[in-house]
């Protein structure tokens, strides 16, 4: 493998930031953009224009692609099938994305991520191959989380909730960022910075990522005789897309399934097995030691502080009456039950009786910019039942614990 002079190709980029990495017999061009840069989708429109190349590569996974290109998407998401197969954290965390680039067209005049579309559009314009190499935004965020401890999960779904009801304008700091060219590292604002675990599954292991797909494609591109690809990618990616694409032996495919892998959790739910442990234990101990009153306290006393905490929360994210009831009902039991949850419970229930329409999804982004219009529309709402019945009931559950404790040894 060798690397090839730039001389050739810096006419049509304009001077955008790019790397040639020649490997096994086909010539990658690394175009390092800026995802709010005029100038950016220029350069990939002349350089996709310019003929030279056979095939295109984008940082872009299926799902970011339809967001891009297809503005009815969200109106053909069945939220009820989301809640119900435990989706809903990842869904609100490509709503957060999509607000976030709202904030950003809205006060830049440019869409972020204009030059990956227009890369798409120019190269299926000319019918060339187009190849999706980022990996899905969903598993980057999953093995994330992963890798992330309860208080350090708390602060990212804290930033996550942040970045949705957010609407005041985006700071220079992050428009730095997204200059210098990753749309998620900058949509997690200063958190990345701050986590190593962070940064290295939201910017390390993706360039790692996209090289090996570029490694893969060239096998493809070499079936239909393609010599030239065109790499276009932001350019806080370009360095290390670069090194590991010259630099990388190990397996293509094996490098893929590895930075796609999650982490099993443990089949034993510990946790669940001592709450169950402590407060079923509190209970039998209190009907044992103090009889019938003592017994019957302590019950009610967790009922109240789980129930009453979990139907507030789904009273406050303006829930159905029968959805607060859900939550009532639900809340003192899911906490011990590791298949079921209040705010799931709670939000199915809600989206049962005021189902979304065609209306709330098309308005979505719109809604989530402000506070008001997080309660208005019935998407968004469904998703505040969920997080905020869940919350409460979780606070309920510390309530009550601690309120059993000082019971029983008080």
């Amino acid at each position: 493998m060798s690397d090839t002079p730039l001389a050739a190709t810096a006419d049509f980029l304009h001077g955008q930031p790019h790397e040639v990495v020649e490997r096994d017999g086909v010539r990658f061009t690394l175009l390092g953009t800026a995802h709010v840069s005029q100038a950016s989708v220029d350069a990939v429109r002349d350089a996709i224009g310019s003929g030279r190349f056979d095939a295109v590569a984008v940082e872009l996974d299926e799902a970011r692609l339809q967001a891009l290109s297809d503005t009815d998407s969200m109106a053909k998401l069945d939220l009820v099938k989301v809640i119900r197969t435990g989706k809903t954290a990842m869904f609100a965390a490509n709503l957060a994305l999509a607000a976030y680039q709202r904030r950003l067209a809205e006060q830049l005049g440019v869409e972020p991520g204009a030059e990956l579309k227009r890369a798409v559009l120019e190269a299926r314009a000319r019918e060339m191959p187009v190849h999706l190499i980022d990996r899905d935004v969903g598993l980057t965020f999953k093995r994330a989380s992963a890798r992330l401890g309860f208080w350090d999960r708390a602060k990212l779904g804290g930033g996550l909730l942040a970045g949705l009801l957010a609407d005041d304008e985006v700071g220079a700091e992050e428009i730095e960022k997204l200059k210098q060219g990753d749309m998620l590292e900058a949509s997690f604002n200063e958190f990345a910075s701050e986590s190593p675990a962070v940064y290295e599954t939201v910017i390390a292991e993706r360039d790692r990522y996209m090289a090996a797909r570029l490694r893969e494609i060239r096998e493809d591109t070499n079936n239909d005789g393609s010599r030239e690809v065109l790499a276009v990618v932001g350019a806080g990616h370009l360095q290390g897309l670069a090194r590991h694409l010259r630099e990388e032996t190990a397996p293509a495919g094996a490098i893929r399934e590895e930075l796609e892998s999650i982490a099993p959790k443990s089949t034993i739910p510990w946790f669940t097995i001592i709450l169950s442990t402590v407060v079923i234990g509190g209970f039998a101990w209190g009907f044992w030691q103090g009889g019938i009153d003592v017994g019957s306290d302590l019950l009610l006393q967790w009922i109240l502080a789980t129930g009453l905490l979990g139907a507030l929360g789904c009273a406050i994210a303006g829930g159905h009456p029968l959805s607060i009831l859900v939550a009532f009902v639900a809340s003192p039991i899911t906490p011990l039950h590791p298949a079921l949850a209040s705010g799931t419970l709670s939000a199915l229930t809600e989206a049962w009786i005021r189902k979304p329409t065609y209306a709330d999804f098309m308005a979505l982004r719109a809604d989530v910019q402000t506070v008001r219009g997080w309660w208005r529309n019935r998407v968004s709402r469904v998703l505040l039942n969920f997080f905020l019945t869940s919350l409460g009931t979780a606070i309920g559950v510390w309530t009550g614990g601690l309120k059993m404790l000082g019971t029983l040894f008080g």
